[in-house]
C-alpha cells in the first residue's frame, strides 16, 4: 500500500494580493496559521485558488519557503508544479521538492492538451524526476482533458504516482477509478460539494475551496466520513451546501477571495484577467455569508 498523504481536509490556499496586485506575504503568513490552528488537515500551496498560473517563479518560492516555515512540520505541504510543459513541471517540481513540499500536485496539460498516452508519458517522467510523491488533478471543465479510469490504473503502477485530486464531476467514473486502483490510487474530492458521495465510495477526503473561509467545518466533515458517520457527514454537506456553491457562482478564486475580504483578512482581489464580482453578485454572497452567521 502507498503513502498516504494526508486524511481529512485540505485548503487550496488563496493568494491574497495588495491593491497594485503584489503579493502580500504578511496576510498570507497569516492564513497559514488560521489554517492550522483551525483544524486543516494539509495545506495546498499554488493550486488554481492560490493563482499559480499568475505568478512569478520566485512569488511561487516565496509562498512556498514561507508556508514550510510556519507550517513547521504541523502538516503536510502540497505544492501546485502542473504546467502544459512537462520540462517546466519537473523544474518547478524539483525546486518544491528543495523547498521543503511534502508532495506536489500536477494538474493534467491545458490548451496543447494530450493523449492518453501523452498523460502517462507526462506524469511518469514527473514523477521519475523527484522523490516526493504526486498527486494527479484532473479538472477538465479547465484545462479539456480528462484522466480516464483505465489511464488511472496505469498511472497508479507508478510507485511515486500515490494520489489525485479528482473534479470532473463524474462519480460513476470516479467509483470505476476507486475500484480499478484500489489501495495504489488515492482519491480527494476536488468539489467541496461532492465530498460526501466520493468519501462514501473510498475518497480520503477533499482538496477545499470552502476550507478557505470554514476550516474547522470542512475538517468536522470530513472526519466523520473518515469515521463512518454517514449521518453526520450528510447532514454537514447539505449544511453547508450553498455556501460551497456561493462560492463559484463566479469564477473560482473570485468569489473566495471577496469572501476573504468580507471577513477581514484583506486578500485583495485577483490578477487579471479575473475581475471583481458584479455589485449583485456580490450582495448575494454576502447574504449567504449572513445565514451562515459569518457577517
Amino acid at each position: 500500500m502507498k503513502k498516504v498523504i494526508f486524511e481529512g481536509a485540505a485548503v487550496a490556499l488563496v493568494t491574497p494580493l495588495y491593491e497594485d496586485g503584489s503579493v502580500n506575504y504578511d496576510v498570507y503568513e497569516k492564513l497559514v496559521d488560521f489554517q492550522i490552528e483551525n483544524g486543516t488537515d494539509a495545506l495546498v500551496v499554488m493550486g488554481t485558488t492560490g493563482e499559480s498560473v499568475c505568478m512569478h517563479n520566485e512569488e511561487r518560492e516565496r509562498l512556498v519557503d514561507i508556508t514550510v516555515q510556519r507550517a513547521k512540520g504541523r502538516v503536510p505541504i502540497i505544492v501546485g508544479t502542473g504546467s502544459n510543459d512537462t520540462n517546466y513541471s519537473i523544474m518547478r517540481s524539483k525546486k518544491a521538492e528543495e523547498l521543503g513540499a511534502d508532495a506536489v500536485l500536477c494538474v493534467t496539460p491545458y490548451y496543447n492538451k494530450t493523449s492518453q498516452d501523452g498523460l502517462v508519458q507526462h506524469y511518469n517522467m514527473i514523477a521519475d524526476s523527484i522523490d516526493i510523491p504526486v498527486i494527479l488533478y484532473n479538472v477538465p471543465s479547465r484545462t479539456g482533458v480528462n484522466i480516464k479510469p483505465d489511464t488511472y490504473y496505469r498511472l497508479s503502477k507508478h510507485p511515486n504516482i500515490v494520489a489525485t485530486k479528482e473534479a470532473n464531476g463524474d462519480i460513476s467514473s470516479v467509483a470505476k477509478t476507486i475500484s480499478l486502483c484500489g489501495d495504489d490510487l488515492t482519491v480527494y474530492s476536488g468539489n467541496d460539494d461532492q465530498t460526501v458521495p466520493l468519501m462514501s465510495l473510498g475518497a480520503k477526503g477533499v482538496i477545499s475551496v470552502f476550507s478557505n473561509i470554514m476550516p474547522r467545518e470542512c475538517h468536522a466533515l470530513t472526519q466523520a466520513m473518515l469515521n463512518s458517520d454517514i449521518r453526520e457527514g450528510s447532514r454537514l454537506q447539505l449544511k453547508y451546501l450553498e455556501l460551497m456553491n456561493a462560492l463559484f457562482m463566479d469564477v473560482n478564486p473570485i468569489p473566495v477571495k471577496a469572501a476573504m475580504n468580507l471577513l477581514g483578512y484583506n486578500c485583495g482581489n485577483c490578477r487579471m484577467p479575473l475581475v471583481p464580482m458584479a455589485d449583485g453578485e456580490l450582495e448575494k454572497l454576502k447574504s449567504c455569508m449572513k445565514k451562515y452567521g459569518l457577517l
